[in-house]
C-alpha cells in the first residue's frame, strides 16, 4: 500500500484540498497541470511556468516518442532534465491522441496500430509499449493506456470500450516497473471509461478500485457531452473511487468547470484551453472572459486582471498587449499564456482556502458566474 503519495488536509462536502508527494517534489490540490505536449508549455519557460504558479507539467506519450523518442529522451536524463522542469510531470499514455490524430487505427485486443501523422511510418501501442515510453520518459504519474470512445457513441461501442481498458489497465499495472529509468518512482493511474452510460461508468470506477492503483482519472469527457451531463457523470463515479487517493479529470476545461468538479470530488485537471486560448487573444480574468484584440482595449492602460499580481498584469497594460497582439509578436502570446496560466493557478489557490475554510459552496456561488461572463464584447 502507497500510502506516502497522496493526502487529504481538508474537506468541504465532496471538495478536497490535499497534497500529492513526488520523487520531484509536491504539489498542493486541486491543482492545475500545464499542458506540455511535446516537451514544452508553447510559449513559456520553465522559469516563467514556476513564477506562473505551475506545480505540474503534462507530456505527452505520443508525440514525445514519435518525435524525439523516449529512448533518446532517456539517454538524455530524463524528461524532466531535458525540458529542464524539475517539478513533477504527468504523461498521458498516446491511446486519445492515437484515436483522435493517427490514421487507419486498427483497435484490437493487443492495442492500436496506427500510423503516424508525421510521416506515415506505422506503430502499435500496446500497454505493454506505452508502459514502457512512459517508464523511459520518467514521469512521476503515468496513465494507463484506453480505449477511448467519441461521443456520443453506440452503446455497444461504451461498453466495449469500457472493459477492454479495463483488461489493458490490468496489464499496464503488470508491465510498469516501480521506478523509471532514470530510477525515481512512478505512480499509474486507472482510467475510468464509460461514456455516458451511468451502469458502466459506475462499473468502471468499481473495477478499477480493486486494483488498488496509486490514483484514478475520469476519462472520456469534454468531448462532446453538455456540462450537466459532465456534473451527473463526476457525481456518481467520484464517490466509488478510494478516498485516500487522486482523482483526475482529464482534459478538462473552463474556470467554471473546475470549480463544478471540485466540488464533485475531483482533485486534478489539465487542459490546453489556457494556453490556446493565449495564442488566440482570449484572457481569462476574475471578471471573466476579455478579447484582447477588441478595438475597446486599444487605449487601455488598466491591467488584464486588478486582482492577478502575475508578471503580466503587474508590468503591462491591455493597451500593450492588444498591440502586440495585432501585430502578431510572439510576446504577446507568451504574456497572455502566463497570465493565463496564473489565473488557473490562483483559482485552485482559492479554492484549497475555501475548502480549509469550510466556504467552498458560498465562494463556488459567488465565483462562478464572474468566471464563466464574457467580459470582451464590445
Amino acid at each position: 500500500m502507497d500510502d506516502t503519495f497522496f493526502e487529504v488536509s481538508a474537506a468541504d462536502g465532496a471538495a478536497r484540498a490535499g497534497t500529492l508527494h513526488t520523487d520531484h517534489g509536491s504539489a498542493n490540490t486541486p491543482v492545475f497541470m500545464a499542458v506540455g505536449t511535446q516537451g514544452t508549455v508553447k510559449g513559456c519557460t520553465p522559469d516563467q511556468l514556476m513564477a506562473a504558479g505551475t506545480q505540474v507539467v503534462l507530456g505527452n506519450t505520443y508525440h514525445l516518442e514519435l518525435r524525439p523518442g523516449s529512448e533518446t529522451v532517456n539517454k538524455l536524463g530524463g524528461l524532466h532534465r531535458f525540458m529542464g522542469w524539475n517539478g513533477p510531470i504527468l504523461t498521458d499514455s498516446g491511446g486519445f491522441q492515437v484515436f483522435s490524430l493517427a490514421e487507419n487505427n486498427k483497435v484490437t485486443e493487443d492495442g492500436c496500430e496506427f500510423v503516424s501523422h508525421l510521416d506515415g511510418s506505422r506503430h502499435m501501442l500496446s500497454p505493454e509499449r506505452s508502459m514502457k515510453i512512459q517508464n523511459n520518459l520518467g514521469s512521476d504519474i503515468v496513465m494507463q493506456l484506453d480505449d477511448v470512445p467519441a461521443l456520443p457513441a453506440p452503446p455497444g461501442r461504451e461498453e466495449d470500450t469500457m472493459r477492454r481498458s479495463l483488461r489493458w489497465a490490468v496489464r499496464c499495472k503488470a508491465a510498469l516497473p516501480e521506478m523509471s529509468a532514470q530510477g525515481k518512482r512512478q505512480r499509474l493511474f486507472g482510467i475510468v471509461q464509460g461514456g455516458l452510460n451511468p451502469d458502466l461508468r459506475q462499473e468502471s470506477a468499481r473495477e478499477l478500485a480493486k486494483l488498488g492503483l496509486p490514483g484514478y482519472a475520469i476519462g472520456g469527457l469534454s468531448v462532446g457531452e453538455t456540462k450537466q451531463q459532465m456534473a451527473d457523470i463526476l457525481g456518481l463515479v467520484t464517490p466509488l473511487l478510494p478516498a485516500n487517493k487522486p482523482r483526475y479529470l482529464m482534459g478538462v476545461g473552463y474556470p467554471e468547470d473546475l470549480i463544478v468538479a471540485v466540488g464533485n470530488g475531483v482533485d486534478m485537471f489539465d487542459c490546453v484551453l489556457p494556453t490556446r486560448s493565449a495564442r488566440h487573444a482570449l484572457a481569462f480574468t476574475s471578471r471573466g472572459r476579455l478579447r484582447m484584440r477588441n478595438a475597446r482595449h486599444a487605449a487601455d492602460n488598466s491591467p488584464l486582471d486588478p486582482q492577478c499580481a502575475c508578471a503580466c498584469c503587474a508590468n503591462f497594460s491591455r493597451g500593450y498587449l492588444r498591440h502586440l497582439l495585432m501585430a502578431g509578436e510572439m510576446l504577446g502570446m507568451t504574456l497572455l499564456t502566463l497570465h493565463n496560466l496564473a489565473f488557473y493557478n490562483r483559482l485552485t489557490a482559492l479554492m484549497r482556502e475555501a475548502i480549509s475554510t469550510r466556504r467552498f459552496a458560498a465562494f463556488a456561488a459567488e465565483t462562478l458566474p464572474k468566471v464563466s461572463a464574457d467580459a470582451g464584447v464590445d
